[in-house]
């Protein structure tokens, strides 16, 4: 061993030794940094501050205590001591610091915000964000902590306001208070003193008073982030502002949702090389983007979604080439009045713009078409053009942006077929667009080739004028999960082919297509289970296509309209465990419906089985939806009503209307509790009605028109006070009709009794009805007067042609939720209209007053003509007299008035002649005089308006009123004709010479062979033998013609 070596080892042996006996002395495998006493203490007083914790044994605070094996306050939880000095320079007790996904705060404690705080004297970080702070104010001794850096109390319910210890931050960097809604901020003197603050959020506390915010604001120099989103700002801008030498490092800004003018851009604009981010959505008045935007040349995302933004888009726009994300979004019309309203072209500088990853200009009304430029920006990944005009073809460069992910241009006019590449570009093996949404355009042609698009889930294409087929590379697109191309004019034949690869398709929407057409073999299996199947006017049948019990998720099944000629099979109420909602109307489905036992989804939404040949009793099952439309079938009975679950029924809507319900109706209403349209019409139902059916105390709609009830109608349907529609009409109901009408139905909105026996007078409790549209009354037996009190009902009284008067009542049962379908405004209602009874199916155009073929007695009230709303009075046919009121006029909404067949005298009123939308006018039958009003309104009628009235004179009856005569014939020309009588050869004395020679001559000749025989046989032996030389002399001239003979 040499000398070195020797001395190398010696070395190693003294250094292992030396390292051991330090060791000892300094305690091998204790941790080199321990925490300060007097900190751990002050960590424990901070956790016996916190009285109410969620964080359970398992939580942050779990690993902190006196125990020996706690002891060591670095290794606790939310804890960080300095490397060196070993002092507590970061507490985090955040529970988003230690939730496993974002926004995932499922611990938090509730305590005070200790003193002990304090203690911490080397604290730099200090986070207890979305805890409940006890006390909900920021301490004063919060100024203590003078070697902070970074303070975040968001998220922790304060109140009051911000303490000015806290402007003895000095060092402080990060301050967040947001989302402190209670926080009530005056000023913001504390924070203009933090000269070091980079980030400062206030955003959702309460700075409606904070006057200094801009001045502030630009007096810390090194501010990078200003977040003061939904602070309740006002424009506290003014112009002079805009000149202050301020902060040239503002990166970040946020004063979205707020009320702010357009000044908030002559502050801004002074941050133009500054500015990367920029969001000011849902917080600018009524005003123009300026052209100065081109000058934040360093701008990455720019959000103004939400504003009241007008005019066009500057074409600078195209300046702010560093643009990554631009968001100039409008808003849905009817949902907020503060939404963009951009017109316009898109410029062509957008072109320009070849950064951007994301660009919304959806819901404005901008117009032209898409510019050809949208092709460069290579790096798009989403593009929303959706609710505006744009127009012509959509681009072929689109559709080789190689970033492209999502195209949304839904509801504009666009048009033209879809031009896919068809090749690779930029080195793209295939394009990665998997969002793509035309619907409510105006495409035409086929379906594109979808090879180079193989990333698609979702190709909407509804409401088009696509009129070509459907391309058979749709069915390679795997992963192709929402098909929806509805409302179109596509012809094809659908086979396997098409859904080939189809494997997660889930929405399948090719309904409204009558000339798409099904052709698969019965006992195909689809490769994908779909959860929406839409098929409606597609051709699928005549039988029952099997492959759609199959499928066994599907939540929605729409197969109306298709051609279906078969019974429904019986394993197909095995879906109902996932169905919500069944659309089988509008085919040729027959037979009974057996009872199903099975499991229901609870509750089923809708079964539509209308306008079909089903037959046999209602199974019970079928009761057990929210809604249940059997309009327009064979079936013969309810009974199955009664029946059904004894917890009740979750049915809301029924109609049963136009099938052949016969007998009484079952007395068990009871059960469906929750109906709320119950539409029974046009059946052969007899009896009384069930007293029962007043228990359905919330029903709005109750339809029993075109049947047989008898006797009167019961009392109990007083508890019906939300009923809106009752229809009675066309029954043999009697009695008297009931004051209870006007007194509890309050909210009805029409009331039809017409066609039954109901007798006695009119109540006048029906003026109670002050939101009545429409009232009829006809063909009955009513007698006394009119209550004079019918025009005080408020609804009449109000014009507005429009139906939305109608439809306003309904929304407070929500048309297409909660079981009412969302078409159900097509009320089916039988009144007598212009003389014919007619079944109208949209009453909300209707104001109407009917009380016609009834046996009313005493004059018009003159309160009537209150009604200025009115669009229909029929007083016909009854004992009225007296004269028609003379401010009748006043009624300038009328479209049709019919007083015919009544004891009416006087004149008409000239006032009517102002009506000038009034069609149908009869005043017939009665006892009126006087000259007809001039006026085209009145004069130009048919005359029989006015027959039957003996004293009525002028136009536009033949008869003249005294006073007036026919004109005088000058001299001259009476002479003139005269001559001209006298003068003509063939008079009119020789037309009747003529006549009766002839007449005499005929029956002269004729009655002889009539009555003698002989002379009979002679004439019709001579025409005979006549006949036969004529035929011999022709034919004998016609064969020497044909052989040339002279």
């Amino acid at each position: 061993m040499s000398r070195s070596a020797s001395q190398t080892l010696v070395f190693l042996a003294l250094l292992i030794y030396s390292t051991g006996s330090l060791g000892s002395n300094l305690g091998v495998g204790e941790p080199k940094i321990r925490c300060k006493e007097v900190e751990r203490q002050a960590l424990l007083r901070i956790k016996e501050d916190i009285y109410n914790s969620s964080y359970g044994s398992g939580g942050i605070l779990s690993s902190w205590g006196n125990e020996e094996e706690k002891r060591e306050c670095c290794e606790w939880s939310g804890i960080r001591c300095h490397n060196k000095s070993g002092h507590v320079v970061k507490l985090d007790l955040s529970p988003s610091t230690y939730a496993r996904m974002p926004y995932e705060h499922t611990d938090f404690f509730i305590g005070n915000m200790s003193s002990s705080l304090v203690d911490l004297r080397y604290l730099k970080h200090l986070d207890l964000s979305c805890n409940f702070v006890d006390g909900n104010f920021i301490p004063r001794f919060i100024g203590g902590l003078t070697r902070l850096r970074y303070l975040n109390l968001s998220y922790t319910w304060l109140e009051g306001e911000i303490p000015p210890q806290l402007g003895n931050l000095s060092n402080l960097q990060y301050l967040d208070l947001s989302y402190n809604k209670q926080l009530k901020i005056k000023g913001l003197q504390s924070i203009s003193r933090l000269s070091s603050l980079r980030v400062l959020d206030l955003s959702s506390t309460n700075m409606s008073i904070a006057h200094d915010w801009v001045h502030v604001v630009n007096n810390l120099p090194h501010l990078t982030d200003l977040k003061l989103s939904d602070s309740e700002l006002r424009d506290m801008v003014p112009p002079s502002l805009s000149l202050v030498n301020s902060s040239k490092f503002l990166a970040v800004l946020d004063l979205s949702e707020n009320l702010l003018s357009a000044s908030v851009f002559q502050w801004l604009f002074n941050y133009s090389r500054s500015l990367v981010h920029l969001n000011l959505f849902h917080c600018l008045s009524k005003t123009y983007l300026p052209e100065a935007f081109g000058n934040l040349a360093a701008l990455e995302s720019l959000y103004l979604a939400g504003n009241d933004l007008e005019g066009s888009i500057p074409i600078s726009f195209g300046k702010m080439t560093a643009l990554t994300h631009l968001d100039l979004r409008g808003g849905e019309i009817g949902y907020d009045p503060r939404s963009n309203r951009l017109g316009g072209p898109i410029p062509k500088s957008f072109g320009n713009i070849t950064a951007l990853v994301q660009l919304d200009l959806s819901g404005n009304q901008l117009e032209g078409s898409i510019p050809e430029g949208f092709g460069t920006m290579n790096f798009l990944q989403y593009l929303d053009l959706s609710n505006n005009m744009l127009s012509g073809e959509i681009p072929k460069s689109i559709w080789k942006i190689c970033a492209l992910q999502e195209f949304h241009a839904y509801n504009n006019s666009l048009s033209g077929e879809l031009h896919f590449a068809e090749s690779t570009s930029r080195g793209c093996v295939h394009f990665p667009l998997e969002i793509l949404d035309l619907g409510m355009n105006r495409i035409v042609g086929s379906l594109p080739n979808f090879t180079l698009y193989q990333s698609l889930k979702e190709f909407r294409l509804n409401s088009n004028q696509l009129n070509g087929n459907l391309s058979k590379s749709l069915g390679q697109l795997s992963k192709l999960e929402v098909l929806h191309i509805s409302d179109n004019s596509m012809a094809d034949v659908m086979t396997e082919v098409h859904f080939l690869k189809l494997f997660n398709l889930s929405h399948l929407d090719l309904s409204s297509n009558s000339h798409i057409v099904f052709d698969v073999s019965s006992d195909w299996i689809p490769p994908f289970q779909l959860a929406i199947v839409e098929l409606g006017g597609c051709k699928l049948g005549p039988y029952f296509p099997k492959w759609l019990l199959t499928q066994n998720s599907m939540s929605t099944l729409n197969i109306s309209n298709s051609g279906i000629s078969d019974s429904i099979p019986y394993t197909l109420w095995n879906h109902l465990i996932s169905l919500r909602t069944l659309d089988l109307s509008d085919n040729e489905f027959k037979g009974k419906i057996q009872d199903y036992q099975g499991p229901l989804f609870s509750p089923l939404d809708s079964i539509d089985l209308s306008s079909n040949h089903l037959e046999g009793p209602i199974p019970p099952f079928l009761l057990q939806v929210k809604s249940l439309n059997l309009f327009n079938n064979k079936f013969s009975d309810i009974n199955s009503l009664c029946n059904c679950t004894p917890y009740g029924l979750e049915l809301v809507f029924l109609d049963v209307s136009y099938n052949q319900l016969s007998g009484e109706l079952p007395d068990c209403w009871s059960q469906a509790g929750p109906l709320q349209v119950l539409v029974l019409g046009s059946n052969k139902l007899s009896g009384k009605i069930p007293t029962s059916i007043g228990l359905l105390t919330g029903i709005e709609i109750l339809h029993l028109g075109k049947n047989s009830f008898t006797a009167e109608l019961p009392s109990s349907l007083q508890n019906c006070t939300e009923l809106v529609i009752f229809d009675v009409g066309e029954n043999k109901l009697s009695g008297q009709t009931p004051t209870w009408i006007g007194n509890s139905l309050t909210k009805l909105v029409i009331l039809s009794l017409r066609s039954n026996n109901f007798n006695g007078s009119m109540p006048s409790e029906l003026c109670h009805l002050v939101h009545l549209q429409l009232l009829d009354l006809s063909s009955n037996k009513l007698s006394s007067s009119i209550p004079n009190c019918l025009g005080n009902i408020t609804a009449l009284r109000a014009t507005g042609g429009t139906d939305s008067a109608i439809r306003e009542p309904y929304q407070q049962y929500s048309r297409g939720w909660d079981g009412i379908p969302s078409d159900f405004y097509n009320e089916r209602l039988f009144l007598v209209w212009k003389g014919v009874v007619r079944e109208f199916k949209n009453l909300g155009l209707l104001k109407n007053i009917d009380l016609s073929s009834n046996k009313l007695s005493g004059d018009i009230p003159k309160e009537i003509t209150r009604l200025i709303g009115l669009v229909s009075l029929n007083l016909s046919r009854n004992n009225l007299s007296g004269q028609i009121p003379q401010e009748i006029g006043e009624l300038k909404s009328l479209d049709a008035l019919d007083l015919s067949k009544n004891h009416l005298f006087g004149r008409i009123p000239s006032s009517l002649s102002q009506v000038d939308r009034l069609n149908t006018l009869d005043l017939s039958s009665n006892n009126l005089s006087g000259k007809i009003p001039s006026g085209t309104q009145l004069q130009s009628r048919d005359p029989a308006a006015y027959l039957g009235n003996p004293e009525l004179c002028g136009a536009p009856l033949s008869k003249k009123c005294p006073g007036e005569e026919e004109p005088a014939i000058s001299k001259a020309i009476e002479d003139d004709v005269i001559d001209d009588e006298q003068d003509e050869f063939i008079t009119e004395g020789c037309y009747i010479s003529i006549a009766v020679g002839f007449i005499v001559g005929f029956w002269g000749f004729c009655l002889t062979f009539i009555i003698n025989k002989s002379w009979r046989y002679r004439y019709l032996k001579l025409l005979n033998n006549a006949g036969d030389s004529l035929y011999i002399t022709v034919a004998t001239h016609k064969a020497k013609l044909l052989t040339g003979d002279d």
